[in-house]
């Protein structure tokens, strides 16, 4: 594992809505490298930018036409080669968004395997023999070409799958993952990868990385498709890093991965400690977090311990945070997604408080996620500080709200949910055992959380208590309060007495 992810904090960039260098209410990438100094700034030593490349944009990005070319709104190619290199002077790191899992309509590999006649890209897509057959269990683009067949697609209709076989073959067009024609897939999707490697990215964080070999119901022909990858990435990149949106830890470290990232649907119980009606971190203490807890033991057992599990403040995909909870309750869940294993991952505006911009018109596929995706709010100045250009001409509108949080505003205030987050972040890369290596075990997972965080020798338990009322906690331990908010616990020689909507990391003697 490239040793810089030992202590990663990442930072989330929506491009579309981080910073507008040219005043045309899109941002851009000279706009992230405007900004990379606060990024810096916060204790962020890594960057996620979600996809960058030539899209029509009916899914923002998700939906590429061109692998190997940035889209025209952020940059050019230089720019982004550029943006690795400033990243790079100030000790950062860069994901790429990578998405290999479908195109978009327009990708010219879909156009030449829409085709009638045979053709290195005919079967570089997923189709049936007929336009009346539907593949099972995928919605399908039919009538589309002259070609006879459907073609599967993921997601939206506009999102054909890209073809890496099938692990159990049903029906006579469907290919085993070894079959050639899902080979040259993966080989082409390598071709992508050394473009961007060659060109100073750090790596990728890969979209819905199980996803890729279908009627694979146990992942084993996933995780030998990885794995497949991560020896092409061991023998030319070998510090390339790789971090998996699958939701699975136990196959995609077994794939190669170096993490993976926790999934807001799906077993995890992740929503209900941030996203629900009673969230766990709210302080009515009606929530629970004993089934995420129950479910991340056992995935941490499934890695052997490894622990390799990101856990985001958010992202593009889910509401924001703070839609469900105020700056002080954020201050404590942050104490905890800061003192997690693997790499936290903070979604840009996030660290400010930004709210989820209630009744918008979806933007390129946003739907319900488009209130997620509003511009960033820099300062007091026209349009938040984001954009030069006119109000009506941004990529969404400015939360409206007269009391919105501003990065210049929470830099200037001491108390703020922004030094909250600073504090926390310098702290963890003070303490190996707050870092992403660390082991972890759960000695609570009610009101409060209490688990103990270890590394080369060095022991921290976490007391997290979002709940508005005190407890007194059985723990006979001794040892020094590194860091507390909402009030320091009081360690006596039987028990803790933890206060009202805090959080503490003691270093035990």
């Amino acid at each position: 594992m490239p040793k810089w992810l030992d202590n990663a904090v990442f930072y989330e960039i929506y491009p579309q809505s981080f910073k507008d260098s040219n005043a045309d209410g899109i941002g851009d990438f000279e706009g992230i490298i405007e900004k990379l100094d606060y990024i810096k700034s916060i204790g962020c030593n890594a960057v996620w930018i979600n996809p960058c490349f030539e899209s029509p944009f009916m899914d923002a990005g998700y939906d590429v036409a061109d692998y190997m070319k940035a889209a025209p709104r952020y940059g050019t190619n230089e720019q982004l080669f550029e943006l690795f290199k400033q990243a790079h002077a100030r000790g950062m790191h860069v994901l790429l968004d990578l998405v290999p899992g479908h195109t978009s309509i327009d990708h010219e590999w879909f156009k030449r395997s829409c085709e009638p006649t045979k053709n290195e890209f005919s079967d570089r897509y997923i189709w049936t023999n007929t336009i009346w057959e539907a593949p099972e269990g995928l919605g399908s683009i039919r009538g589309c070409c002259d070609r006879d067949g459907s073609c599967a697609v993921n997601f939206f209709t506009h999102q054909p799958a890209l073809n890496y076989g099938y692990a159990n073959r049903t029906r006579g067009w469907q290919q085993a993952p070894e079959d050639p024609a899902p080979m040259a897939t993966r080989e082409a999707m390598k071709d992508v990868m050394r473009f961007w490697l060659s060109k100073g990215c750090d790596g990728f964080r890969v979209d819905m990385a199980g996803s890729l070999v279908k009627n694979d119901p146990d992942g084993a022909a996933t995780v030998k498709l990885w794995q497949d990858f991560r020896a092409f990435l061991d023998a030319e990149y070998p510090e390339a890093a790789m971090i998996s949106e699958w939701g699975e830890p136990d196959k995609s470290l077994l794939g190669g991965f170096h993490m993976d990232f926790l999934l807001h649907f799906g077993p995890s119980h992740y929503n209900d400690l941030f996203r629900c009606d009673e969230p766990y971190f709210s302080r009515r203490g009606k929530g629970s977090a004993d089934e995420f807890v129950k479910k991340y033991i056992e995935n941490y057992k499934k890695t052997d311990g490894k622990g390799l599990i990101c856990i985001p403040s958010g992202n593009h995909d889910m509401d924001r945070m703070r839609r469900f909870l105020d700056p002080h309750e954020m201050k404590v869940a942050f104490a905890f997604l800061l003192s997690m294993p693997g790499a936290p991952f903070i979604y840009y505006g996030d660290e400010i408080g930004m709210r989820y911009v209630e009744g918008l018109t979806s933007k390129e596929g946003g739907f319900g996620r488009t209130g997620s995706r509003t511009p960033m709010q820099w300062s007091a100045a026209a349009n938040a500080g984001f954009s030069d250009g006119a109000a009506e001409s941004l990529y969404l509108p400015i939360d409206p709200a007269e009391d919105r949080p501003t990065a210049e505003g929470e830099m200037a205030d001491e108390n703020s949910l922004l030094s909250e987050v600073r504090r926390l972040i310098k702290l963890r890369g003070e303490h190996k055992a707050l870092q992403s290596n660390g082991a972890i075990e759960f000695v609570s997972s009610g009101y409060p959380m209490v688990y103990k965080r270890t590394a080369e020798g060095e022991q921290i338990m976490v007391i997290i208590n979002p709940a508005a009322k005190s407890f007194a906690l059985p723990l006979k331990i001794s040892g020094e309060t590194l860091y507390s908010v909402g009030g320091a616990p009081e360690i006596r020689t039987g028990n803790i007495v933890v206060a009202p909507e805090s959080a503490a990391f003691i270093l035990l003697k």
